[in-house]
């Protein structure tokens, strides 16, 4: 640890540098991505100096037990207690902190929820999943971008797509893949019964140039009048577009937009990041690695919460913890679930290291 700590105190004096050099400062991507580190290596230093704060403050209190007055004795050996805790608790702190990072919790991503079993009320769920992540994203100054949907008259979505672009946006949202589930009384249903719908979530990094390289002569992309409610381009002009990646039958549509080059671009998107994602799959496979998070397997098959809206709890079945406040969280209170999350694949990596 002790040699992490000095390689990290190394480049924080370097970043700080750098951050005053003038013809950095005129590189504006340079500098933003130099900020973002600072901003990083900061929370670090901080928690290296209040290391060094308790180690002397451990100092004093071992000599203090020198003391003949007993008073003294006493009070510094329930300091040392205190201090000795506090030690142990930041440490910890420090351990988890400098475990190896995922290089790919930077990456902006794509998000896709599609409705599952439950009719017209899976619609509405997966309605309240979208709402959930999207006001998650505004209050951490996301930018979220509807990429394509399909909707039902009474509000729901049969499937909407969408990316979110922001700091360490794969980072915070990488768990949320798989199945979840509601328990409620729809409300369409009139006589009170709960019923259990489902809505699957997947988390996909947003695949840039570099990532992977796609063909021309390996899509085909057809052209379409838009369906769906309302919008003045809805079945008057061919603005829809659907693209299929040849060699494995991959379909991409996408008719949001009324310009159809925008529904292009945003078709293209989609598919890069989904075939990227069967890339990253392939290649996990091959290493033999089970997964690669320690928290669940990231598959749509897997069932990973429950919201149970008549007893207003929200359960994580890969951790079995549960909360209260279900309408928070829906309205985007993300946080108290996403960080225990953080904090179990930490916990199971600390165990592995």
């Amino acid at each position: 640890m002790e040699k992490n700590i000095k390689k990290l105190k190394e480049r924080f004096a370097q970043v700080e540098k750098d951050l005053q050099n003038p013809q950095i400062i005129a590189q504006i991507d340079k500098y933003r991505a130099l900020s973002q580190e600072y901003d990083e290596l900061r929370e670090y230093m901080a928690n290296f100096e209040e290391l060094a704060k308790i180690n002397a403050a451990l100092k004093q209190a071992e000599s203090a037990l020198q003391e003949k007055d007993e008073e003294l004795k006493k009070l510094a050996q329930e300091e040392l207690e205190k201090l000795s805790q506090q030690k142990n608790n930041l440490e910890q702190k420090i351990k988890i902190s400098l475990l190896p990072k995922d290089p790919l919790d930077k990456k902006d991503i794509i998000i896709e929820i599609r409705a599952g079993a439950g009719g017209d009320e899976a619609a509405l769920f997966a309605a309240n999943l979208f709402r959930m992540y999207t006001r998650y994203a505004e209050n951490k100054k996301w930018a979220v971008n509807l990429l394509s949907s399909n909707r039902i008259g009474i509000g729901g979505f049969k499937e909407v797509i969408f990316e979110i672009n922001g700091y360490n946006v794969y980072s915070n949202l990488k768990y949320e893949s798989g199945v979840h589930r509601v328990q409620r009384v729809p409300e369409t249903e009139k006589s009170g019964r709960i019923h259990t719908s489902t809505a699957t979530v997947a988390v996909l990094q947003e695949a840039e140039d570099v990532d992977l390289k796609i063909n021309d002569s390996d899509l085909r992309i057809d052209v379409f009048r838009a369906g769906g409610h309302g919008g003045q381009s809805v079945n008057t002009t061919d603005s829809a577009v659907r693209i299929t990646y040849l060699p494995t039958g991959m379909i991409v549509t996408c008719q949001d937009e009324k310009s159809q080059h925008k529904n292009k671009d945003k078709a293209m998107k989609v598919l890069k990041s989904r075939l990227l994602a069967s890339k990253q799959e392939e290649e996990a496979k091959k290493r033999g690695d089970a997964r690669r998070s320690q928290i669940g397997t990231g598959d749509r098959s897997e069932k990973i919460r429950t919201y149970n809206y008549p007893q207003d709890r929200i359960t994580d079945h890969r951790i079995k913890q549960s909360w209260h406040e279900i309408v928070k969280i829906i309205d985007g209170g993300l946080d108290p679930l996403i960080n225990a999350l953080k904090e179990e694949d930490c916990r199971r990596m600390l165990e592995k290291a």
